[in-house]
């Protein structure tokens, strides 16, 4: 149990990171919201993949890794575009 929370933690960290660098233009919200970003699409992205039966494979689970990327993407787009809302 203790090892999965890490492990999400680690894993978002990285993946809201990588959203934040694919996501063009400057984004102006801390860090500390992009690894909640991340957490909640490698969450949820796992989630999929489990529902989806591709969650656990010999190996690194690369098309869930790409899913939870996709997600922290969304993620990072709409957190942007409630910024931009709030400041207009």
């Amino acid at each position: 149990m203790i090892g999965s929370i890490i492990s999400a933690i680690i894993i978002g960290a990285i993946i809201g990171a990588l959203a934040r660098l694919i996501v063009p233009g400057r984004q102006n919200f801390s860090w500390g919201l992009t690894l909640v970003v991340g957490i909640v699409a490698a969450l949820i992205g796992t989630l999929i993949a489990s529902a989806l039966g591709f969650a656990n494979t010999r190996g690194i689970d690369w098309w869930e890794h790409i899913l939870q990327l996709a997600l922290a993407v969304l993620g990072v787009l709409l957190v942007v575009q409630m910024g931009a809302r709030k400041t207009r």
